[in-house]
Formats: structure tokens, C-alpha cells, sequence
């Protein structure tokens, strides 16, 4: 595939990543918008919470597969349609004249969004330079923690404000046409074999590694409001430290993907699987009144979410020729996976403590160290 010049890789992996962006601030209205969407549809906090499972099996579980079928059609199009697909789902939540009718929309959204995330990643890495994969992988899985932070805001509107919204994925799903290049499969298409053998070797070590790491801190942000209530603190300081979290989960996407093109993938994963444990357990036996608190928690936060894009852009080394299938299995699917088993932790503080749940969940780092020792540095090839 011929390569654009620098200045169209940038203009291309910044349109996906404005995407990403959009695309993940309306999959993170859902939450905030249960309580109203359980007043409005009279139905019951289990129903609801069936929304956010709809969501995450079309959006994330089944990534793999929708992967599959970007690589057998043109990623231009899927890249443009999954951000309209989802505000398209999501920002008319308040108008289904059923719950069922609800869960289709939200269902359509999720695959919205499960279109988007391996094309988006493909574009960014067969577009960018080769010695700067992980800082543009970074930099587009920054767009997806930006627009997580920015979901809420869009929330706060109301359900029946929300279209006000949804002429924003038309709008990108519109520039990021016109901005990325047709990207149709050339040659034999792959058998379902061959992509079924995608996933074997160093890919599934990586993946496991991927599902613990995601697990660990999925445990702990989920326990994080207990812990911080049972301690006598209110909403503000979970929703600061809570901030503090995003912020430096961003930053520290950035950094660990811009050092991975200098100091290699596998020990950018290494660190990031063992470095945040003991700062994350000093965290918990703080509190927010202690001067180290938030930058401790920044600091275990950005070491933590290290190894994400760089993840990313592993699996893609490990597969060179079908990259959207390896990001879909690093993004989707292990976090889908991570989500699922995520409940476990919640069973685990009913039948003990927050701080134990927490400290559980943490613990997932050391075997996810392990998994990391095992992997072989990728070599840089030619992506396709």
C-alpha cells in the first residue's frame, strides 16, 4: 500500500483520532444517563444496566469480528460511519418509544463504535512514520480517553437535549471521509483460518496480559468511591481523584508510547505491569487529605495505562498484515473481556471489604508481569 507524505499521515491520523474522540464521549454518556433513562422507561436498575452490557458486547466483545469484516471492505467507510452510528444511537436514547426499541439503538451504537476502533487504529499505524508508531498509536488512544472525560458534559444536557450532539458525528464521520484515503483489500482475501491463527502465540500472552492489566484498574476505580465513602469523603473528592486518573492515563499513553519507539514495546509492558503496584498501594492507604495523595495517584495512574497504546501497536508488529484485527483484539476485546469479569470484584467487596476488592484487583499486575516477561520484542516491519 502506498504511503502517504508526512503531512497527510498526520492529517489522517488526526481525523481518526478527532474521531475516537467523538466516538468515545458519546459511549460514555450511557452511564451517567441511567438513572433517567430508568425514569423514562419505568423499568428496573438490572434493565438499565443491561444497556451498558448491550453496549459492550456489539461495541468492544465482538470487535474482533468487525474487525475482520473491515479488512474485507474499505476502512474509509468504516472509519467515517462509526462515530455517526454511534451519536446516532446514543443521542436519540430519549426518543425509543419502547425499551426494546432503546436496547436496538443502543445495540446499533455499539457497533458504531466497534467498527470504528480497529479501522481508526489501522489508519493510525499504516500511516504513521515507522519509528513513531507508539506515540501516534498514544496520541489516538488519547482522543478516546478525552472524549470519556468529555461524555458526561454531553450527558448533562438531558436525554431529550442530546440530538444537539448528534450532527457532531455526522460532521467528523464526514471530514474523516474526505480526509482518509480509500483503503480496499487488494489480492485473495484471508480464510477464517488464517485469521483464527492470528490469534496464537505471543498475541494471546499479550492479550491475557492486556485482560489482567485491564481488570486491575477496572477493580480499582470501581472500588475507589467505596473506599473514599467509607472514609467519611464525599462526591467531590471521588470525582477530583477520579479526574487526576483520566488525566494522567492520557499522559501517561503519551509517554509510554513515544518511549516504546526508543526503548522497545516489551519494556514499556514490563514496567507498566509492575512499577504502579506498590504506588497504588500506598494510595489506597492514604487519604485525600495527605499532600501525596494525587500525585501519587497521578503518577500510579499514567504507569498504570503506560502500556495501553503500546499494546496496541504490538499486536500489530506481532500481525503485520491484518492490523485491524490485532488492535481490535488489544482494544475491544480485552477490555469487553475485562468488563465482563469486572463483577467479581464487586462480589469479592460484598463478601469482604472495598480495600480488599481493590487490593485483589491489583494483585492481577504480577501475573500480568509474568505473561509480559515472556514476550519477544516485535521487529518493525512494513504494516499492511
Amino acid at each position: 500500500m502506498a504511503r502517504w507524505p508526512l503531512t497527510g499521515g498526520v492529517s489522517i491520523a488526526l481525523a481518526v483520532t478527532l474521531g475516537h474522540l467523538i466516538n468515545d464521549a458519546y459511549g460514555a454518556m450511557l452511564t451517567p444517563l441511567a438513572p433517567a433513562l430508568r425514569g423514562q422507561y419505568h423499568v428496573s436498575i438490572a434493565a438499565v444496566t443491561l444497556l451498558a452490557s448491550v453496549f459492550s458486547l456489539t461495541s468492544s466483545v465482538l470487535q474482533p469480528l468487525l474487525g475482520v469484516i473491515g479488512d474485507r471492505l474499505d476502512r474509509r467507510v468504516m472509519a467515517a460511519a462509526g462515530p455517526a452510528l454511534t451519536g446516532l444511537g446514543l443521542t436519540l436514547m430519549g426518543y425509543a418509544p419502547t425499551f426494546g426499541l432503546l436496547t436496538l439503538l443502543v445495540a446499533l451504537a455499539g457497533f458504531g463504535s466497534g467498527f470504528f476502533h480497529p479501522a481508526g487504529a489501522a489508519y493510525t499505524a499504516l500511516h504513521s512514520p515507522r519509528h513513531q508508531r507508539g506515540l501516534w498509536a498514544s496520541i489516538f488512544s488519547a482522543g478516546g480517553t478525552a472524549g470519556s472525560a468529555l461524555g458526561p458534559v454531553f450527558a448533562g444536557v438531558g436525554l431529550h437535549q442530546l440530538p444537539i450532539f448528534g450532527v457532531l458525528g455526522l460532521l467528523v464521520g464526514a471530514v474523516s471521509y474526505v480526509i482518509t484515503p480509500a483503503d480496499k483489500p487488494a489480492g485473495p482475501r484471508p480464510s477464517m483460518l488464517e485469521y483464527l491463527g492470528i490469534f496464537r502465540g505471543p498475541i494471546v500472552r499479550l492479550w491475557g496480559m492486556a485482560v489482567l492489566r485491564s481488570l486491575a484498574g477496572m477493580g480499582y476505580t470501581t472500588m475507589l468511591p467505596f473506599i473514599l465513602l467509607g472514609r467519611g469523603y464525599g462526591t467531590r473528592a471521588t470525582a477530583l481523584t477520579l479526574a487526576v486518573f483520566a488525566v494522567a492515563s492520557a499522559v501517561g499513553g503519551l509517554l509510554g508510547g513515544r518511549l516504546s519507539d526508543t526503548l522497545g514495546r516489551v519494556p514499556i509492558l514490563r514496567a507498566a505491569s509492575v512499577v504502579p503496584l506498590p504506588l497504588f498501594a500506598a494510595v489506597l492507604f492514604s487519604t485525600p487529605d495527605q499532600w501525596w495523595f494525587y500525585p501519587l495517584t497521578f503518577i500510579a495512574a499514567a504507569l498504570i495505562n503506560a502500556s495501553i497504546p503500546v499494546g496496541v501497536v504490538t499486536a500489530q508488529e506481532y500481525a503485520p498484515r491484518h492490523v485491524a484485527v490485532a488492535s481490535s483484539i488489544m482494544m475491544g476485546f480485552s477490555w469487553g473481556f475485562a468488563g465482563i469479569l469486572v463483577f467479581l470484584v464487586g462480589v469479592l467487596a460484598d463478601q469482604t471489604s472495598p480495600v480488599v476488592a481493590a487490593l485483589a484487583s491489583l494483585g492481577l499486575l504480577l501475573p500480568a508481569a509474568l505473561l509480559a516477561a515472556t514476550l519477544p520484542e516485535p521487529e518493525r516491519p512494513q504494516l499492511s
